[in-house]
């Protein structure tokens, strides 16, 4: 069984790599309102399509040493470190999860991984969240979850998770309502969807995962202010903390947990 886990983690991590070649192409044409199916990928200088052979994730990058076969404009390296990020991130969640006996669970949150990190580069690129990632995301996760339940036989999962995505929205959305330029409703509306996907994991990721996205919010703020690049009033896309914080809960939240059980005397 472990040789089969870790085949099927390198397999994860490979349809990342994949999968973070495509995400870059939504990152960059969905706030723009264009397709993500056509035109295929081309140079934004020359319009030249880019060549199969220079599609591969991260290698084709390396290939052209980071410039435009055809006019030589350079390719930011953003590119392959989305690819890279999407890659390691699927593995990792792919890992976690088998570890835990949750392998029923991997594609929802892989889909949540890929979303997450679609919907944090735009953030950080146009200080919004776009509905046309986000409230399709309610459907696809709420499918994925409900066959994760079914094979696992854990209706409770999925109720729980239903719970923790209505909590969560309700809390930003009152967050948002008493301080409307702190937190836009983009924000209340991905809570929505990390609540509920956290929550079906555990009580501990929703609470560690809801927190960790303030948390982390607060050391960057922090970390701006004190290295003189802005003041209390720079605004900073809080999406990409809250899709941080619950990929990190993801990862943390059981041990944290199974050592407060330990450290308590319960177990």
């Amino acid at each position: 069984m472990a040789a089969l886990d870790g085949m099927l983690v390198a397999f994860a991590g490979l349809l990342g790599l994949a999968v973070g070649s495509f995400l870059n192409v939504v990152i960059y044409r969905v706030p723009a309102g264009l397709s993500v199916i056509s035109p295929p990928s081309r140079c934004p200088v020359c319009e030249h399509d880019i060549r199969n052979r220079h599609n591969v994730p991260v290698l084709g990058w390396l290939i052209l040493r980071g410039r435009c076969y055809d006019c030589k404009t350079p390719i930011s390296p953003r590119y392959p470190a989305v690819e890279a990020t999407t890659g390691v991130l699927f593995a990792a969640v792919a890992a976690v999860l088998l570890h835990r006996h949750l392998g029923q669970a991997v594609p929802a949150y892989l889909y949540l991984t890929a979303a997450g990190v679609a919907l944090a580069m735009i953030d950080f690129d146009h200080k919004r969240l776009p509905n046309a990632i986000v409230l399709p995301s309610y459907p696809v996760l709420a499918g994925l979850l409900v066959v994760a339940s079914a094979l696992t036989h854990d209706w409770w999962a999925l109720a729980r998770a239903g719970i923790g995505g209505v909590a969560l929205y309700a809390a930003f959305y009152a967050l948002m309502a008493a301080y409307p330029k702190g937190m836009g409703f983009g924000d209340v509306k991905l809570a929505g969807v990390l609540g509920g996907a956290m929550a079906w994991l555990s009580w501990a990721t929703f609470g560690v995962g809801a927190f960790g996205g303030f948390v982390l919010g607060s050391l960057v703020g922090l970390g701006v202010m004190a290295s003189g690049r802005g003041t209390r009033k720079t605004a900073i896309p809080f999406g990409p903390f809250m899709i941080a914080g619950a990929l990190l809960a993801i990862f943390v939240a059981q041990p944290l947990a199974d050592a407060y059980l330990h450290l308590m005397g319960r177990r």
